[in-house]
């Protein structure tokens, strides 16, 4: 768990403000009252471990740049979750409630949910993930200018 939470807190941020603040959730209590709050709740359920990631607003000094460093913070995370041998899988649609989140967490007003990550085993089947072709996404030079 430390190895996980201290990928994400060396993440990049402006300044060095580090504007992340985690919540380990780990009691079958409170994660049972956040499965409510996502269509994901399965996921939630047979999750061992939750990260809740927030931005914490009193530390902010651009919220574009923040916003950024969090997303670097949290890409840290599930890269060393994989490193480890874990599942894990970033949940943005809990944002959706993320003031019933600060409520059942706890959280003060100025704490901004930005993902939970429910970790556990990984999954055991082909990824039916893919990707656009860069050619569809990356130009030379100016938009105008179409990728090889």
């Amino acid at each position: 768990m430390e190895t996980i939470l201290n990928a994400g807190r060396w993440a990049p941020s402006g300044l060095n403000n580090q504007p992340w603040k985690f919540i380990v959730i780990q009691k079958e209590e409170t994660m049972a009252k956040l499965e409510d709050c996502t269509h994901y709740g399965k996921i939630i359920r047979s999750a061992p471990l939750l990260i809740a990631v927030f931005l914490d607003q009193d530390t902010m000094y651009n919220r574009t740049k923040d916003i950024q460093a969090i997303g670097a913070s949290i890409q840290n995370m599930l890269l060393a979750c994989c490193e480890l041998g874990f599942g894990a899988v970033w949940l943005g649609e809990i944002l959706n409630n993320k003031e019933k989140v600060n409520l059942i967490l706890s959280c003060p007003d100025s704490m901004e949910l930005m993902a939970v990550i429910a970790i556990g085993k990984p999954v055991q089947k082909a990824s039916s993930s893919n990707r656009k072709d860069l050619k569809d996404v990356c130009f030379e030079e100016n938009y105008a200018e179409k990728w090889r």
